[in-house]
Order: C-alpha cells, then structure tokens, then sequence
C-alpha cells in the first residue's frame, strides 16, 4: 500500500471518529455536564436558602427563649407574691385561732370563777349557819330555813 493512500484513509478514519464523537457522543455527555452543572448550582442556591433559613430559625429560636425566660421569671413572680399572700394568711388565721383559744381560756376562767364564788357561798352560808347554831345554842333545820339560806347565799 502507497503511504498515501494510508493517510488519507487514516485521516477519513479520524475524521469519521470526530464526526461521531462530535454527534453522538458530546451532546449526551455535554448534556449530563450542564445536568451536573445545574444541579451542583441548584444545591448551592438551596444550601444559602438554608443558611437564610437556619439564621432566621435561630432569631425566632433567641426570641422564644427571650419570651420563655419572661414568662418564667413572671411566673416566678407570681409564685412568690401567691406565697406571701399564703403566709400573710395563714399569719391572720392562726392568730384568729389564738385569739379564739384566748377568749375561750378567758370563758372558761369566768366559768370557773362563777362556780369557785358560788362554792364559796355554800361554805360561807354552811360557816354562817354553824355559827349561828354556836351563838344559838340550838340547831337551825336547813329543810325548814332554805327560803333564809337561799336569801343569805344570793346576798352573799
């Protein structure tokens, strides 16, 4: 074979190789490039939609922090002002019970003291009448003198 005609068909070869890869082998691969290329920028684009994102979730995050220490420390507030009413009122209830315990003391030291001057009576009348019956001579019947003995004991 004449080295000529070799290279001529070597280039027809070659050029029917480039013509080929240039129809039907670029265009797909071209294609899945710009596919790639669209894709990988679509990913950037979403992962700043997501820095934006995460930045305004992480302000809405420090102000429903901010929001919940309020409402804590009212809370807390609230708690503390409840505690002292409980404590102011259990101040007024147990010194209403003492008062109560006091005036009841007092009721029963009235009631004991009626009773200690009526017993004193019966023996002050019991005395009195002993000692008329001494001065007397003679006994005085307690059955027959109770109007006297009732009259002497309410005078005493």
């Amino acid at each position: 074979m004449n080295l000529g005609m070799t290279l001529l068909l070597q280039g027809i070869g070659f050029f029917i190789f480039l013509f080929v890869v240039y129809k039907f082998v670029l265009p797909p691969l071209a294609d899945a490039v710009e596919g790639r290329r669209r894709q990988i920028a679509d990913g950037l684009a979403e992962a700043e939609k997501g820095k934006a994102s995460l930045a305004i979730a992480q302000k809405e995050v420090d102000k429903l922090i901010a929001e919940a220490k309020a409402k804590a420390a009212d809370i807390v507030a609230q708690a503390e002002k409840q505690r002292n009413v409980t404590i102011e009122a259990s101040k007024a209830d147990a010194k209403a019970a003492g008062e109560r315990e006091k005036q009841m003391a007092a009721d029963e030291i009235a009631q004991l003291s009626v009773k200690a001057k009526e017993e004193l009576r019966d023996r002050v009348a019991d005395l009195a009448v002993a000692g008329a019956q001494r001065i007397l001579k003679r006994e005085i019947n307690p059955q027959v003198h109770s109007d006297l003995l009732a009259q002497l004991k309410a005078e005493l």
